[in-house]
This record gives structure tokens, C-alpha cells and sequence, in this order.
């Protein structure tokens, strides 16, 4: 118990008091930086100009996920990419942008993730010269497709289609006639008969001339 007290208690409390006071140092560090925000932004409008063709530089060398962190910061991400984060600041540093100096070595002595607001600051600013991303094209195949489906339907050959209408239609009216005309009456075998039979029609006597005796 004697040895918990006298050596390992006093060396734990060191290593609590060291983590307390860099805390309290980056938190007096953010409140200077959050106390020259002004000037820092009087500055930043006025070199705008130059300032843009140097950051969208610098971005277009960016890692894609620190790509991503300036143009929406996270806690979380900066945590997960602190070496980057740093990385992009000592960028800023070399161009003079406004604040960036302050806040890189802020963040290079205390970590990123104790002076996110410093930080956020920065990146929000320089996101104001980024480019907007431009939107994605559909895949060479998967505009193939698109266009096979979207296709309209090849026109039918002409006549194939019309002369079967035609020829379907020609057919029923020609039943149809057949079946409205009357077929001609049969002359019955008895009548026939009989006609055939009938001896021919006698001569008239011829009439006696006048005078004679």
C-alpha cells in the first residue's frame, strides 16, 4: 500500500494534471483564435483574389478524405485523419492564408481534434474557392442500355401487315355475297318431261277460195 502511494499514484496524477493542462492550453488557444476572427476575416476578403488560384491548387494535390473534411468538417473526421488534416494547414501556411498559421501550430502542438473550431474556421473559408463537384455520368454500359431500351420498335414492313387485312376482309365479303345472292330455281323433271312430249300443234285447214264449185 506504502508503494502504491509513493510511486505509482504520483506518476498517474502527473499524466492526468500533463492531459488537463494541454487542454486548458489549446482551450486558451481557441479563445485567442475566436478573439481575431475579425481581423482574420478583414484580411481574407482582402487577398481573395490572389488567395483562390493558390488553395484550388492545393486542393486539387488533396487526398480524396481531406478532400472531403473541407468541405464538411467533422469531428470524427478529423480525428481519423489528424496527419492529414495537419498536412493541408502547413499547405495554407506556405500561401499566407489568413489564420492558417495560428491554427497549424495549434494543431500541431495540442491535435487537431482539442481546436476543431480554429480549424473548422479555416477549412470553411478555403471551401469558399473550391469548385462545385460536377455530376456524375452514367457508365458507357449502362447508357448503352438506356438507349437499347429507350429505342423504338422498328416500323413493320410495308404491305405485310395491311395486305393480310386485306386479304382477310376481301374473303369475308366475298362469303358474305355468296351467301345474300339466291341460288336460280330448278326446273322440276316433270314439267321438262311433258314439255318434250307434246305433239306439235296441227295445222290450220286452208279456207276454200271464192268461185269455186
Amino acid at each position: 500500500m506504502g508503494y502504491w502511494k509513493s510511486k505509482l499514484l504520483p506518476k498517474i496524477k502527473k499524466v492526468f494534471d500533463k492531459g488537463s493542462s494541454k487542454k486548458a492550453a489549446a482551450a486558451e488557444a481557441t479563445k485567442a483564435f475566436d478573439d481575431s476572427k475579425e481581423e482574420i476575416t478583414k484580411e481574407y476578403d482582402e487577398k481573395k483574389t490572389e488567395l483562390e488560384p493558390k488553395v484550388v491548387e492545393i486542393y486539387g494535390t488533396t487526398p480524396t478524405e481531406i478532400k472531403t473534411l473541407v468541405k464538411e468538417p467533422t469531428e470524427a473526421g478529423v480525428k481519423k485523419h489528424a496527419a492529414g488534416v495537419n498536412k493541408f494547414l502547413e499547405e495554407l501556411v506556405k500561401i499566407e492564408f489568413p489564420g492558417a498559421k495560428a491554427v497549424s501550430e495549434a494543431s500541431t502542438k495540442f491535435g487537431p481534434t482539442l481546436v476543431t473550431g480554429p480549424v473548422f474556421f479555416v477549412f470553411e473559408k478555403a471551401a469558399v474557392f473550391l469548385p462545385a463537384e460536377e455530376p456524375k455520368t452514367a457508365e458507357p454500359e449502362a447508357a448503352a442500355a438506356t438507349t437499347t431500351e429507350e429505342a423504338p420498335a422498328a416500323p413493320a414492313e410495308e404491305g405485310t401487315s395491311k395486305d393480310k387485312e386485306v386479304v382477310v376482309v376481301s374473303t369475308e365479303e366475298e362469303k358474305k355475297v355468296e351467301a345474300e345472292t339466291p341460288a336460280p330455281p330448278e326446273v322440276p323433271p316433270v314439267v321438262e318431261e311433258k314439255v318434250a312430249a307434246a305433239p306439235a300443234a296441227a295445222p290450220e285447214p286452208a279456207k276454200p277460195t271464192e268461185g269455186a264449185a
